[in-house]
């Protein structure tokens, strides 16, 4: 089977010997760069121990200054996302672009596998509850055929409430065992969007030029003036058909609810989001972001891999010839802490969604690969993305280690003449002080946090508030179980060739989410 270059997944997908080689190379390169790095702790903290302890301190030195660093990035981000929640966005509207912007259509795709209706229903209310015209809002619930039973009853139940409230609503299913697609999400949006052409774009005579695609979880709950927000910015960037756009995510639908540890781990991936809203020249598409209808148009959307939401960003990029960026929204969309019905299950749900997410790996053989067969990107956009995601993923699989776990081993295993030098002894206590001071990076966090959450529900004492400031005491053990051993579990398979599935997220709440009147 003969297969597009930017549809490329894996290297056995390419039949040319020295270019299978080489994409071979680059999905081994994360995994060795990050166990070579632990393995050689280990190693070199038994034969060159003071070498290792240099290196330890170095280490968490440069980690406090980039912690220092990134906090001013998640303040100035934070002051943005305030401002951006007081902004009037119609208003904007009305006064730079009084004509334009109401030629706009947005088409919302929520793909969902076997959430209940309770999920998707409010899903669906916060889209009704936006301040933009229902006239210009095409819905798509894209379901899966392989659901059964319960995805046809969810389909139903939806129709009849949602039908005639916007411009469209459409429901697919996407059918299963489709040749050459991974079941997942990705094929399920690409078969939905492609399906929606042909019965409602190119029906109504639709401009592509119109149209912006929001590609959202199921469970994603876009903030009121989310869409309005997103057209002026569409409508203002310099060049909006080479253009992503990324909001920030909460994880506030049930953030009252989920375990500690899973609110660490979420508010922890929206505060990375916040840091990366302020430098868009890191960003790349995650979780739900929107895209014009015109990229779809040129590239599709992709359905043979997990990583969809990054993966397409990088298929505009390389398409484009790197003329191509997402812009930073600062504005939030609501989405799900990972919880389910037993502590257990949600403590292995957390792990898969992690490990899930790390797969991102896999978009590092596809754009390094790329980067040696395309000439017209410049020389120095392709060195500057690639130290940036070989840095990012070996960051996540190692730090945390270095950091909490690796930093002492050259006391325990650098032998008796390591031991008795003033460096042994100032190792840990140089350390330890250097951590401490770092701890203003949680503190701001910490701050931040609160200032995010949504009103305490009255089923909840004031006790569960405290809870809130003392769950990021798990912080340490949050990175490790949950950031750099899923990481290595990913980067591992890939270096050994086994493929991960897509996994979809189980959804479960214990409140019910406020219907709109």
């Amino acid at each position: 089977m003969t297969f597009s270059s930017l549809e490329l997944t894996k290297s056995s997908q390419i039949d040319f010997f020295k270019d299978r080689a080489l994409f071979r190379f680059f999905e081994i390169l994360p995994g060795f760069l990050s166990w070579s790095t632990l393995l050689g702790a280990f190693f070199l903290s038994y034969y060159a121990p003071f070498f290792v302890a240099i290196f330890i301190i170095c280490f968490d030195l440069f980690w406090l200054i980039r912690i220092i660093y990134l906090s001013f990035h998640q303040l100035s981000s934070f002051r943005q996302l305030k401002k951006n929640l007081k902004t009037d966005w119609r208003e904007k509207l009305e006064k730079e672009y009084p004509e334009r912007w109401r030629e706009i259509y947005h088409l919302i795709v929520l793909p969902a596998f076997k959430e209940g209706f309770e999920i998707i229903d409010s899903s669906l209310e916060a889209l009704l509850n936006c301040d933009y015209p229902k006239e210009k809002m095409i819905v798509l619930l894209a379901l899966e055929e392989r659901a059964g039973k319960k995805a046809k009853k969810v389909a139903k139940m939806a129709k009849e409430k949602y039908k005639a409230k916007f411009f469209k609503f459409l429901v697919t299913f996407h059918p299963k065992n489709l040749p050459g697609e991974l079941p997942g999400k990705g094929s399920n949006v690409a078969f939905a969007i492609n399906k929606t052409k042909k019965e409602i774009i190119r029906a109504l005579s639709l401009s592509p030029e119109n149209i912006i695609i929001s590609n959202f979880d199921i469970d994603t709950r876009p903030y009121p003036q989310y869409f309005l927000c997103l057209t002026y910015n569409f409508l203002k960037v310099k060049n909006p058909f080479r253009s992503s756009f990324q909001p920030i995510p909460l994880y506030n639908n049930n953030i009252w609810e989920a375990p500690a540890f899973s609110r660490v781990i979420s508010t922890s991936g929206t505060f990375w989001q916040m840091m990366q809203q302020e430098r868009p020249e890191q960003l790349v598409t995650y979780s739900s972001h929107s895209f014009p209808y015109k990229v779809f148009q040129d590239i599709g959307y992709p359905s043979n891999i997990v990583s969809d939401d990054s993966r397409v960003f990088w298929k505009a990029y390389l398409y484009y010839n790197g003329d191509y960026k997402t812009v930073p929204l600062n504005y939030p969309v609501s989405m799900d802490a990972v919880m389910a019905k037993t502590l257990p299950r949600t403590i292995v749900n957390q792990y898969k969604q992690q490990r899930r997410w790390a797969w991102g790996v896999e978009n590092i053989p596809f754009l390094l690969y790329h980067f040696v067969k395309n000439k017209k990107i410049p020389l120095s956009e392709k060195i500057r993305h690639t130290l940036i995601i070989l840095e990012g993923f070996w960051s996540w699989a190692t730090t945390a280690l270095l950091i909490f776990f690796l930093g002492w081993l050259p006391i325990f295993l650098g032998g008796e003449k390591f031991n008795v030098t003033l460096l042994s002894y100032n190792l840990p206590r140089l350390t330890s002080n250097i951590m401490t001071v770092a701890m203003i990076g949680m503190l701001i966090g910490g701050v931040i946090s609160f200032s995010l959450l949504p009103p305490r529900p009255q089923k909840y004492s004031r006790l569960k508030t405290l809870s809130m400031a003392l769950q990021w005491l798990l912080l340490p053990l949050t990175l490790i179980f949950f950031g750099s051993f899923p990481a290595l579990d990913a980067q591992t398979r890939l270096m050994l060739g086994k493929e991960l599935g897509f996994w979809p997220t189980e959804k479960t709440r214990k409140i019910p989410i406020p219907k709109s009147k």
